[in-house]
């Protein structure tokens, strides 16, 4: 047989990557096939000549990344990544959706090597796109150089109309254009399809002119014409000022003859009739499931060898950028790192003072000294930061195209900020920060479980955290919120009680570097608390100790967070029973059992006291103790009368701590 052409060649490979995913789909009986079919032709266009990256060293600092949004359509990843010589063999394919299989159903970071981010929940992926973008031009506003820029990536990415229609993508598309990342190149695949059946059911807008209006650069495409393809990605990698989305007109399941433009190639099997069919319309062989043709290996292995040579060109210049540039390298180096000093906890309880204040002020008095200390710590604000304190003093505010500052405007858009928090923690460089009320952290939810499954140290500001905000009513007043971020396996949350438990929440948060961290702080004023001489400041990263120790072998002790630990404390004293500050559950039940025997011996009897609704607590209070705190909402008022109404002001946790003391 005479050798292919070049444009036979990539059709060939087109076909190979639809062949290997119907194949994935097929074998594990479970998965979406038309995405792939739909996007191969962009896909392959993609990767073969515009991407930046190294097989052989996937996390090459200088790479671009690529985040398939639409993570349903997964098997157009594997099937990509295996063919370009990533560490993920036919076998791994073969096991697409199985148990500890290096392919899951959605793309999860450190899944294998090329997946960038965990994607899956729609627009989650877009807005960490925009959030990485901003991380390569914040960290390079101090790294590049006239003659090298190290960190210049792009930020390439597959979305899909269910990304388009969440409210999240309007959110982050908006502040990208704002911000002016121009690093963004998504490919939008319109299939027209969705679950249900045509697009058209709930979703008639046009998406070109929405982009436009937030000052996207947008051009429209034949998505199965790969010359037109090309081009389009020529124009947008040229464009350096606005984010660009290439509106693709594709058919999902392409190439089949029973399923093309059907809603039931979106989430099921093609079926093996099908399949047959297809690879007998593509002139494929018919037993031919996971092949692939030797001269799709060696092309692409040719570029696989260009991508390498271009990685190694990238590491000279690197080399000598950090001998001509030793100050930029260094920082890197700290960024990097990031080198988190041994007595940051004492640093950063001097930073906090010894003042009764809120610890909202509090915070903003550590934050100060922490951006002193680490310069990678960035963040800001959803339109809060008077309130929050979250301005860092010293800097300036990122406006794009000016990105050395290192505070930013998220506007009020708690959603995006939430997931460009994970892609700014994603670029390895930046420790990220964001702040809003406790109570609008239901916004947020999705990107923080996203964060805690990623393992990202991403910090969460969260103030005015009870009802004692007040006058502002129950709409505004948090309730049920500790609890339900308590529920987020892997996330640390923690609401102190004064200046150095606060000090010790932003140190936690700030070592946690695979663990995000929700710190949960008063509007209201707390008096400093009274503490035992035994008392040492590293008791308070332990997530709980004693503040109050119990008199004549009392089994009694009340345990309380926050606004709560000094009233909690002054009753213990009254009745001559322990006292325990937790500003931290998760750190707490995390300690050696020793450290949490001596702090709740296994014997005694526990009540809590917390201005929360957290059916959590009955983990320590068990069916002898008691809980002191909210199972409604709040009511607009202030702040002591509500305490006095809800019985939650001195007086009351008293007598209820006094009874339960007596039973």
């Amino acid at each position: 047989m005479p050798e292919p052409n070049q444009e036979q060649l990539e059709q060939l490979a087109v076909d190979t990557i639809r062949c290997l995913s119907m194949d994935m789909v097929e074998k594990a009986n479970s998965g979406h096939p038309g995405l792939p079919m739909g996007m191969a032709d962009c896909a392959f266009v993609l990767f073969h000549e515009f991407l930046r990256f190294d097989p052989e060293l996937p996390d090459w600092p200088g790479r671009d990344r690529f985040i398939l949004s639409a993570g349903h359509g997964s098997a157009l990843l594997y099937s990509l990544l295996h063919l370009y010589g990533y560490d993920l063999s036919l076998e791994d394919l073969k096991q697409f959706r199985q148990w500890q299989s290096p392919t899951p159903g959605h793309p999860e970071l450190g899944c294998a090597p090329g997946v960038e981010t965990t994607t899956g929940p729609l627009g989650q992926g877009f807005a960490t796109g925009v959030g990485l973008a901003l991380a390569a031009r914040m960290l390079s506003a101090h790294l590049d150089t006239d003659n090298f820029r190290p960190l210049a990536y792009r930020i390439f990415g597959i979305i899909s109309d269910g990304d388009l229609m969440e409210g999240l993508s309007s959110e982050a598309a908006s502040l990208a254009a704002r911000l002016s990342l121009g690093n963004i190149v998504y490919l939008y695949d319109d299939n027209k399809i969705s679950i249900e059946g045509s697009t058209e059911l709930s979703f008639t807008e046009n998406v070109g002119q929405r982009f436009d209006a937030y000052g996207w650069h947008v051009q429209h495409v034949d998505g199965h014409d790969r010359k037109a393809i090309r081009q389009c990605l020529r124009q947008a990698v040229a464009e350096s000022r606005r984010p660009s989305i290439i509106c693709a007109r594709t058919h999902i399941a392409y190439g089949s003859p029973g399923k093309q433009d059907s809603a039931d190639a979106h989430g099921a099997p093609l079926g093996p009739d099908e399949i047959k069919a297809t690879k007998k319309a593509m002139g494929w062989p018919e037993k031919s499931a996971f092949s692939v043709p030797i001269e799709v290996r060696s092309c692409l292995a040719q570029r696989k060898d260009e991508l390498q040579q271009d990685r190694q060109a990238w590491e000279t210049r690197y080399a000598e950028w950090e001998k001509s540039h030793p100050d930029q390298a260094s920082l890197w180096r700290r960024l990097n790192g990031p080198e988190i000093p041994e007595d940051l906890l004492s640093t950063l309880v001097t930073a906090a003072g010894t003042e009764a204040a809120a610890t909202r002020a509090l915070s903003g008095k550590v934050l100060q000294r922490a951006a002193e200390i680490l310069p990678g710590l960035v963040g800001g604000s959803a339109d809060l930061a008077p309130s929050n304190k979250t301005w860092i003093k010293d800097s300036q505010a990122v406006q794009g195209p000016e990105f050395s500052g290192r505070n930013l405007h998220f506007g009020v858009r708690e959603h995006a900020m939430g997931a460009m928090l994970n892609g700014m923690a994603l670029s390895r460089g930046l420790i990220p920060y964001g702040g809003t009320f406790l109570v609008f952290s239901d916004y947020m939810r999705p990107a923080i479980r996203l964060a805690a499954l990623m393992e990202l140290g991403v910090i969460y500001v969260f103030t005015h955290d009870s009802i004692f905000v007040g006058v502002d009513g129950p709409t505004h007043q948090p309730v049920e919120h500790l609890s339900a971020l308590r529920c987020i396996p892997g996330l640390s949350v923690y609401r102190p009680a004064d200046p150095i438990e606060t000090a010790a929440g932003w140190t936690l948060a700030l070592q946690n570097r695979k663990r995000p961290t929700a710190l949960i702080l008063s509007r209201q004023k707390l008096p400093v608390l009274d503490r035992p001489e035994s008392f040492r400041a590293e008791h308070a990263l332990r997530g709980a100790y004693v503040l109050v120790e119990e008199k004549n072998g009392s089994k009694d002790i009340v345990v309380a967070t926050g606004s709560e630990v000094a009233p909690a404390a002054a009753a213990a004293r009254t009745l001559g029973i322990r006292a325990v500050s937790m500003p931290s559950i998760e750190t707490f039940l995390a300690q050696p059992e020793e450290i949490r025997q001596e702090i709740l011996p296994a014997d005694s009897r526990v009540a809590v006291v917390e201005a929360s609704h957290d059916p959590g607590w009955y983990r320590l209070a068990g069916r002898q103790g008691l809980v002191i705190g909210l199972d409604h909402f709040g009511a607009s008022a202030p702040a002591k009368v509500l305490q006095e109404k809800f019985g939650l002001c001195d007086r009351a946790i008293l007598s209820k701590l006094q009874q339960w003391v007596q039973d």
